[in-house]
């Protein structure tokens, strides 16, 4: 199941991390990012102590902080969110680097920030020590639905694809003069994310079909 590849978040490697079974290594992030919600917003100390324990894995993982951090670009719209609730949250005012801020909003944005910061951190490790074939495998020993399963399967074999044909579409876009980025051509560019959707859609169709005219019952060969 999955690629018959690793995926671009993976980073090859021999460690003790790389080399645990899959299934553990979920349940250990599930874990770890359950005691990471529940602490209070406050307890700085445990955040810290969360952020070294995670800190000594990456290092035991022998993946490089440069290769996780510039992947961390996708905590980016909740890190605004938590940066705009000091100035949005009402409550009692405190003043900040001389701006005045929400001190209830100035908590939760800090605690928000801190906990995204952590979870993408830990989600990342997993996904840069784990393939993708073996996380599935680990997902089916943990008895997670076998739809489920496929899905995420397939979602990994064709999400190359759909970018590899989104960036032939924003090729085609800019030799017609197109810019993605100007809002003139926002409209244009909605357009052809709807037929880069519609396009998926029957490649989703045909691929079915070819299943089952291979004699799919609803379960992949291993």
């Amino acid at each position: 199941m999955g690629a018959g590849h690793g995926h671009r978040l993976h980073f090859h490697a021999h460690s003790p991390v790389h080399r645990a079974p899959a299934h553990l290594k979920v349940l250990a992030l599930l874990g770890f990012m359950l005691l990471v919600v529940a602490t209070p917003r406050d307890a700085y100390a445990l955040f810290a102590l969360e952020a070294l324990v995670l800190l000594g894995v990456i290092a035991v993982s022998r993946v490089p902080l440069t290769y996780l951090l510039p992947r961390m670009v996708v905590e980016l719209p909740f890190a605004v969110f938590a940066v705009l609730m000091p100035f949005i949250s009402h409550g009692p005012r405190t003043e900040v680097l001389g701006v005045t801020v929400s001190e209830p909003g100035l908590a939760a944005g800090v605690a928000l920030l801190v906990k995204g910061s952590i979870g993408v951190l830990a989600s990342l490790t997993l996904a840069a020590t784990t393939e993708p074939q073996d996380l599935l495998r680990g997902l089916q020993r943990l008895r997670m639905p076998e739809l489920v399963v496929q899905i995420m399967g397939f979602m990994i074999r064709y999400l190359d694809v759909v970018t590899a044909e989104l960036a032939r579409m924003m090729t085609a876009l800019r030799s017609r003069g197109c810019d993605p980025r100007s809002p003139r051509h926002w409209p244009l560019l909605a357009r052809s994310l709807g037929a880069l959707f519609v396009r998926s859609y029957e490649r989703g169709e045909r691929v079915h079909l070819a299943m089952l005219s291979r004699g799919y019952d609803g379960k992949l060969p291993s």
